[in-house]
């Protein structure tokens, strides 16, 4: 009997042992508006020209909206009131005076999910100097964290995509508020109605071509958008129909869609004599296994309101995509 107690107080304290070892602290669940990033920062930082870099580079515009927009929107908080709840905002930025010069990436410091970034400095200069040195990689960061929450909130109410998808050979997740405008053999426009316009998507396919360079692809961008445009988006006139706007330059650079190589294209787009205008973004995604470009195009008609989160819920949309094998 001694023998039966004394092993089974051995398992006992082994499994006690185990249960400690795997326990994972409780964090609350993060908060916050979309691309809403906290700045902790002093006030007489961030009236000072520490301010001002971070206002010129984490809060600059982001490129491709017919009016300034910041690419994250700043909400300024004192050292002494980052405490309790309000630490458990999604995106923080942390300024440290006095330390030495480093710009540091933690994930899930206070709440799940979150990203925070510190950066320190021992003067203002050597701060100023970490965010014009890293101020790409700190936007990525809290986009990259932006994007997978919208992504996790369209979950929530999803369309039933099925006709895309066998149509285009794809997975993609957009929110049942949106509708198939207008269907055709390789093209599909996708749009939700919003108070001041509308919200679209376009797909459709080309065939790859492995002789292109980066500078020609970058003109055949425009030249086939238009062609869509011409043929499938007609404005209110008769005749009229959606083009790229000329006196706006375009922005054109490589990214990653469905881990595939992938051209990106942010600008304008316009109905002549209709005075209808907004943003595009539109990506060309380098499927080899199915010989093909498949583009993705989103754009938004909202007069008169902010379009940078209907662009932002656009390029979530087209991330979500995935090639099926």
């Amino acid at each position: 009997m001694r023998h039966f107690l004394k092993a089974l107080c051995l398992l006992f304290l082994l499994s006690a042992c185990e249960d400690s070892n795997t326990t994972k602290v409780y964090k609350p669940k993060s908060s916050g508006n979309i691309n809403d990033l906290s700045v902790v920062i002093d006030n007489d930082l961030w009236e000072s020209s520490v301010g001002e870099t971070i206002r010129s580079t984490i809060g600059a515009p982001l490129y491709g909206l017919p009016q300034d927009e910041p690419q994250l929107t700043l909400r300024q908080i004192p050292s002494s009131v980052f405490t309790g709840f309000v630490k458990n905002t999604r995106l923080v930025l942390k300024i440290n005076k006095g330390v030495p010069a480093a710009t540091k990436f933690y994930k899930d410091p206070y709440a799940s999910p979150q990203r925070m970034v510190t950066v320190g400095g021992m003067t203002n200069q050597e701060i100023k100097d970490q965010f014009i040195t890293n101020q790409g990689k700190i936007v990525k960061v809290f986009k990259s964290q932006e994007i997978q929450e919208k992504q996790r909130r369209t979950r929530k109410t999803l369309y039933n995509s099925t006709t895309l998808s066998e149509q285009f050979g794809i997975n993609i997740q957009f929110s049942s508020l949106y509708r198939v405008a207008k269907q055709a053999d390789n093209f599909s426009w996708i749009r939700r109605d919003i108070k001041t316009g509308t919200v679209n998507l376009l797909l459709y396919t080309l065939p790859f071509d492995a002789k292109m360079t980066k500078e020609a692809l970058a003109k055949r961008v425009i030249t086939v958008r238009d062609s869509i445009g011409k043929r499938y988006i007609p404005g209110p006139v008769d005749g009229s129909y959606m083009t790229t706007e000329n006196a706006y330059r375009p922005f054109f650079g490589d990214t990653k869609v469905a881990n595939l190589t992938s051209y990106e294209t942010k600008s304008i787009w316009q109905v002549k004599d209709a005075f209808m205008s907004g943003p595009f973004i539109n990506y060309w995604i380098e499927d080899k296994v199915n010989n093909r470009y498949l583009i993705v195009e989103g754009f938004v008609f909202a007069p008169s309101v902010g379009k940078r989160d209907y662009i932002f819920e656009l390029e979530a949309i087209i991330r979500s995509i995935t090639i099926k094998q």
